[in-house]
């Protein structure tokens, strides 16, 4: 589907994150995990990338993307939109979706990777489903932590949720781990791995370095879904 949408909301997710919201047309179905296309203004010529969606198919009245702000062209562009000013959307696309076909699962995310994680989350939550979803993310400082309130508040609804941080530049202050995720974290947060379906999602290294990871620990390439997030 194809459409032209006027952003209604901006969101500052972090120092350098922000959330993009869009009128949801009627007809616009998607999974959580699937992504969309966006085309705007670049000095003065037309310029797509894709994005994963951040908002979750049971919130009806909005989608929603998020960026980490990286200077490039694009981006620059995309952050100085206000509120009322248009882009063209298409999608949905992509194949790391998920809509309960699974008992068990893992998401593991590195940064702004964390977007189609939230959307999962989401939607298992608002759903009530019993899927187990254990929730494994990584980021460099606190500052980077997108949606860590709201996951929290998804844990207190959700029972069959559980989301585990660590942190590889944290502060002083942190009390959490401080490693990149690893297969040591992974056997420890998740000790029925081996029953589980794997969702991966971040930048190109650390997608790469998650399936080498899932191939030391015997999960079979069947049973992970990826998409790689790419900065500009």
């Amino acid at each position: 589907m194809k459409f032209e949408s006027g952003v209604t909301q901006i969101l500052q997710r972090s120092h350098n994150i922000k959330s993009f919201r869009f009128r949801r047309p009627d007809k616009f179905d998607f999974k959580a995990g699937q992504y969309i296309v966006v085309t705007i203004d670049v000095a003065g010529k037309k310029a797509s990338k894709p994005f994963s969606l951040s908002s979750s198919p049971t919130e009806k009245d909005h989608i929603e993307f998020t960026k980490k702000l990286t200077g490039h062209e694009y981006s620059n562009a995309l952050d100085s939109m206000r509120a009322g000013d248009s882009a063209g959307i298409s999608g949905p696309y992509g194949k790391m979706s998920f809509e309960g076909e699974f008992d068990r699962i893992v998401l593991l995310s590195g940064g702004i990777g964390i977007t189609p994680m939230r959307s999962i989350c989401r939607y298992c939550t608002d759903m009530g489903l019993d899927t187990d979803v254990v929730l494994i993310c990584s980021d460099k400082t606190e500052e980077d932590m997108v949606f860590w309130n709201e996951l929290e508040e998804m844990m207190h609804k959700n029972r069959n949720l559980m989301v585990f941080q660590t942190l590889t530049r944290a502060s002083g202050n942190w009390k959490g781990s401080r490693e990149r995720i690893n297969a040591g974290i992974i056997k420890h947060q998740v000790p029925d791995y081996l029953t589980r379906h794997f969702f991966v999602c971040g930048p190109p290294g650390m997608v790469e370095s998650m399936m080498e990871i899932l191939h030391t620990i015997d999960i079979p390439e069947e049973k992970i879904k990826k998409e790689s997030i790419t900065g500009y």
